[in-house]
């Protein structure tokens, strides 16, 4: 154990060239993903937590299974949906980078939707009382709304990079985990592991978890702001 730990802290000086693709395709990957979801799915967010719909507590609910799918699920739809045999085959994306972008879309953008439909609820009526008050249509009400979830979109959209980042399943199973191509940190750590190779596996793992502890460190500030 300690001679892989050697190892995989002297592949972190080093700049291995494989360690560096890995963590610019997970990058890559994660960025993208949680900025899609966020674009996605903090408009929906808002709107439902001021929304007073008789069909609200059903989207709610909807919303909440949606955000215990199960990545393998969400994996297994699309490589169905983008396989040779499926609707979507003839634009060639199994086992490329947007795919997996597309995947963990699909499982953070719930998750975004969720947290800020949780806050909105708790602020929405004093809020729409105010903007009674200023004479404020529809359009200015949603905007005041937003302008009132500056942090919590702030923390949202750092808890769906660290959900991104630590997805396994999904991009497992549409992107293949080719090397070079498709392999990010989750992957990889499973990959390098089966085949003995622990310094390359540590390695990763170390980069993964002061990323989630920056992450949580980002978080952990924001909410303290928020609370004040």
């Amino acid at each position: 154990m300690q001679t892989a730990l050697e190892k995989a802290l002297a592949l972190l000086l080093s700049g291995d060239k494989e360690l560096g693709n890995i963590l610019l395709v997970t990058a890559k990957t994660s960025v993208s993903s949680s900025l899609i979801a966020l674009l996605l799915g903090a408009p929906l967010g808002i709107w439902l937590g001021a929304c007073r719909s008789r069909w609200k507590q059903v989207l709610v609910i909807l919303d909440r299974t949606l955000m215990g799918m199960p990545p393998v699920v969400c994996g297994l739809l699309l490589y169905l949906l983008f396989s040779g045999v499926g609707p979507f085959g003839r634009y060639k994306l199994l086992f490329t980078v947007p795919i997996m972008v597309l995947a963990q879309v699909l499982l953070i953008t719930p998750l975004v939707v969720g947290n800020l439909e949780t806050y909105v609820s708790g602020i929405a009526q004093p809020v729409r009382e105010t903007a009674l008050g200023l004479g404020l249509g529809r359009g200015r009400t949603f905007l005041l709304l937003a302008n009132e979830c500056v942090y919590p979109i702030f923390s949202t959209y750092l808890l769906a990079f660290a959900r991104a980042i630590a997805e396994v399943g999904a991009v497992s199973m549409v992107g293949g985990a080719i090397a070079w191509k498709t392999n990010v940190m989750t992957t990889a750590i499973m990959q390098y592991t089966n085949r003995g190779n622990f310094s390359l596996g540590i390695a990763l793992g170390l980069i993964l978890m002061t990323l989630s502890l920056a992450v949580n460190i980002a978080v952990s500030l924001l909410q303290r702001r928020l609370s004040r």
